[in-house]
C-alpha cells in the first residue's frame, strides 16, 4: 500500500500556557469530520506554548496525554514540539507516538532559532521512523530546514515524507515557503511544513510534493488540512526524474566532488569567520543619543 492521509493542523493557542485540551479538541473533531486520516501533525511549541519555563522531563504527564489520544483514535500523532528539560539543558523536542499509543522516538531540534531562542541546546541524531507497509518518514523543526544539510541528511536515510513543524510569527514567512518547496524538490519527497495561527504563528501552512508542487497552501486563520499521499510518486520520480528530467538524489550520491568546506574541525572557514558573533542586531546611531 503507498496511499497514506496525514492532517496538519494550524490552530490557535496560549503562547505561555497549556495548549493540551484544546489540541484534544481538534483532534476530536478532525477525527469525527475526516476519519480516513491517519496521522496527525501540530505546528512548534503547541503544547505548552514557546516559554522554557514550561520544559519537562520526558517521558512526562503531557506525553502520556498525547499517547492516550493516539491509541484512542488509532492514528499516528506528532504533536508538534515542547521543551524538553535533561539536567541544566534545555531542548526543544518532537515526540512521535504510534497507533498503539507508543513512542516511537523523539527529535531535538538541530538548529535552535539562535540568537533569538536563547538558552536552547542543539540536538546531534537525525531522526527517521518506519510507518508499516506505507514508508518511511523524517522529522525537522522550524529553523532545521534553512540548512539543506538537513533534509538532505534526512532523504539520505529513506525519508520519503519529511514532517516539519514551525513556529514562524514574523516577516520571513514568505521565504520559508520557497525553502520548503526546494527542500522538497532537491529531495523528491513530500514536505508538510505546519505553522501555527495566532500568537503562535503566522500560518500559510504548505504541504509539497516530490517535484517542489504546491499541494495545498493554508491562509493566517485556523485551518485542518488533511492531504493523501502517494508514496509511488516518491519512488516513481526518484527513479525517473523530477517531471522526468533532474534526478539529484542520484546526482548527489554519484557526485565526483568533495565538500572540503565539512571536512573542517570545526565546519566553518576563514570568510564565515569574518562575518563576527551570532548576535542580535544593534542600533547603527545608538553613539548619537
Amino acid at each position: 500500500m503507498s496511499y497514506f492521509t496525514i492532517a496538519g493542523v494550524q490552530m490557535h493557542a496560549l503562547h505561555h500556557g497549556d495548549n493540551t485540551e484544546a489540541m484534544r479538541h481538534r483532534i476530536d473533531a478532525l477525527m469525527n469530520r475526516f476519519p480516513q486520516v491517519q496521522m496527525v501533525l501540530f505546528s512548534e511549541l503547541m503544547p505548552m506554548g514557546a516559554s522554557p519555563l514550561h520544559a519537562q522531563a520526558l517521558p512526562s504527564d503531557t506525553e502520556a496525554f498525547f499517547c492516550q489520544l493516539a491509541a484512542q483514535h488509532r492514528i499516528w500523532l506528532i504533536p508538534g514540539s515542547m521543551f524538553e528539560q535533561v539536567g541544566e539543558h534545555t531542548y526543544n523536542t518532537l515526540v512521535v507516538i504510534n497507533p498503539l499509543g507508543q513512542v516511537v522516538t523523539r527529535y531535538r531540534k538541530m538548529f535552535p532559532f539562535r540568537p533569538y531562542e536563547a538558552g536552547v541546546e542543539s540536538g546531534s541524531e537525525f531522526v527517521v521512523f518506519d510507518v508499516p507497509t506505507i514508508g518511511r518518514f523524517g522529522v525537522s523543526i522550524c529553523y532545521d530546514m534553512w540548512f539543506p544539510e538537513t533534509t538532505r541528511t534526512l532523504a539520505s536515510m529513506g525519508a520519503e515524507v519529511i514532517l516539519h513543524p514551525t513556529m514562524t510569527d514574523t516577516i520571513d514567512r514568505d521565504i520559508e515557503l520557497s525553502i520548503a518547496r526546494t527542500n522538497a524538490a532537491i529531495n523528491q519527497c513530500y514536505f508538510f511544513d505546519i505553522n501555527g495561527a495566532g500568537a503562535l504563528g503566522n500560518g500559510r501552512s504548505i504541504v509539497v510534493g516530490p517535484s517542489g508542487d504546491v499541494i495545498h497552501q493554508a491562509g493566517i486563520g485556523e485551518e485542518v488540512i488533511p492531504i493523501e499521499i502517494d508514496l509511488n510518486r516518491v519512488r516513481r520520480e526518484r527513479e525517473t526524474g523530477l517531471r522526468g528530467l533532474g534526478q539529484p538524489l542520484k546526482s548527489f550520491r554519484d557526485r565526483e566532488v568533495d565538500f572540503s568546506l565539512y571536512r573542517s574541525e570545526n565546519g566553518s572557514s576563514p570568510f564565515l569567520d569574518t562575518l563576527g558573533p551570532l548576535a542580535k542586531p544593534v542600533r547603527t546611531d545608538q553613539d548619537i543619543f
